[in-house]
């Protein structure tokens, strides 16, 4: 138990920083250098909405990731040790990271990401990472790595290829969650560093209702339950979640309150929600 205790909090840990890497696809959308949502409550100013940082985030986020031992432990081809990363005011961010490059005709300017990644590599090389992409990221490459279900590897080798706030980072962390959204694949990422990042950019995106059916499918109620908690806080002027606070509904109520407020898919929640509560009902009974 001691073991296990342990490697919960080794977890815990470990994922709380890799998280916060990729939530960096929604700073660059708000065009501010802080972890922030890409959908707005235009009633609620952004210095006041909850951050990817928050320790109440993060609480909600870890819980939902899961500990599956196995996928913890799987073998890799090389130990990725977690960076260590800082906010930083726009002002900082152009005094540390301004990079120029000046024109055959004397003119200069500042360089595109592509030209900063490849000059950082070049003089401050990092382990791992190559001075030109890996082909793998090539958008009709992708299209065949997802066909695999390799998001996970996608994901990894993004990390240490590009830096968070690159428009490459963004683009392949939107591209990964978009494509699992879609085809419904979310367990690719349960228990894994990158779980919490992708329901992060869901919430904000105000698109959970695949999630939710999957939480409930895989019996995973109390999941689902903080997943639409954590949509409240994002949104705490949505239909549903004034709803909620006016009822102070928690469990099946809160999920019932989302489907018929705010979900896209009340059906299919409805009927998750009717066969985990079918299932609770015959599992107290036995």
């Amino acid at each position: 138990m001691a073991a296990l205790g342990a490697v919960r909090c080794l977890f815990r840990s470990y994922s709380r920083v890799k998280n916060a890497q990729r939530s960096h696809q929604m700073l660059v959308r708000c065009s501010v250098r802080t972890f922030c949502s890409g959908t707005q409550d235009n009633a609620l100013s952004d210095h006041a909405k909850p951050q990817f940082t928050d320790p109440a985030v993060q609480d909600i986020l870890t819980r939902i990731t899961g500990l599956d031992l196995q996928k913890v432990f799987r073998p890799i081809k090389q130990e990725l040790k977690p960076p260590t990363y800082k906010l930083m005011t726009d002002d900082q961010l152009e005094q540390e990271r301004f990079i120029v490059v000046r024109e055959p005709d004397g003119i200069l300017r500042k360089a595109s990401w592509e030209e900063r990644d490849r000059l950082i590599q070049t003089y401050f090389p990092k382990g791992g990472r190559k001075i030109t992409a890996p082909l793998i990221f090539m958008e009709e490459n992708l299209k065949r790595v997802f066909s695999q279900d390799r998001h996970t590897d996608v994901l990894d080798l993004c990390l240490v290829q590009f830096e968070p706030d690159s428009s490459e980072y963004i683009r392949l962390h939107e591209a990964t969650y978009e494509d699992l959204n879609k085809h419904g694949k979310y367990d690719l990422l349960r228990s894994t560093r990158h779980f919490g990042g992708m329901a992060w950019y869901l919430v904000n995106a105000r698109r959970v209702d695949g999630l939710i059916v999957d939480m409930l499918k895989r019996e995973l109620f109390q999941d689902a339950v903080s997943l639409v908690s954590l949509f409240h806080m994002v949104h705490p002027h949505s239909e549903s979640a004034q709803e909620a606070a006016s009822q102070q509904a928690t469990g099946t109520n809160l999920l019932k309150i989302y489907s018929q407020k705010e979900s896209q898919r009340s059906g299919f929640i409805d009927l998750a929600l009717q066969a985990y509560e079918q299932t609770a009902a015959e599992s107290a009974a036995a």
